[in-house]
């Protein structure tokens, strides 16, 4: 099992060099992005470090547009070498904590249609697949939003 580390949103842009983030690992998407989104002013970046110091997972926590909106799971990433290990999960949970001790009262995220390995992790922890559709994607699908309830 992981322990979980905090960075400041600000200083979250440089991760550790030991942190290799690159397309296949990530998604596809491109490192940059995955930095922009460790920005966030207000966000709670968690990473999540092995035993011996190695970053196995990182996620963020973006707060609801308004008081009492659902706050968001976002960048959530897991190294495959460390999968079914409870990374996901401590993560996950870490954040589900941190917003219900902000206000909001739910906790929302968005994952490609057809990742049924995260959905079910998702799942798992608690998450439902809403009815409206995510954002569209480039080949006319949409995300799957899902969303848990959290509590203080």
């Amino acid at each position: 099992m992981a322990r979980l580390a905090t960075r400041p949103a600000a200083s979250a842009r440089r991760l550790p060099a030991r942190v290799r983030l690159d397309a296949a690992g990530l998604g596809g998407r491109p490192e940059h992005r995955w930095r922009t989104r460790l920005s966030i002013p207000g966000a709670l970046d968690l990473l999540a470090v092995a035993a011996e110091g190695d970053v196995v997972g990182m996620a963020s926590g973006v707060p609801g547009a308004d008081a009492g909106a659902p706050a968001e799971l976002i960048s959530m990433w897991v190294d495959p070498a460390s999968r079914g290990r409870g990374v996901a999960r401590a993560l996950i949970e870490t954040i589900a904590e941190w917003a219900a001790a902000s206000g909001g009262g739910a906790l929302e995220l968005s994952v490609m249609p057809d990742n049924t390995v995260a959905r079910h992790t998702y799942e798992r922890a608690g998450f439902t697949a809403l009815d409206e559709p995510g954002a569209p994607l480039p080949d006319g699908r949409n995300e799957v939003l899902m969303r848990r309830t959290v509590v203080a």
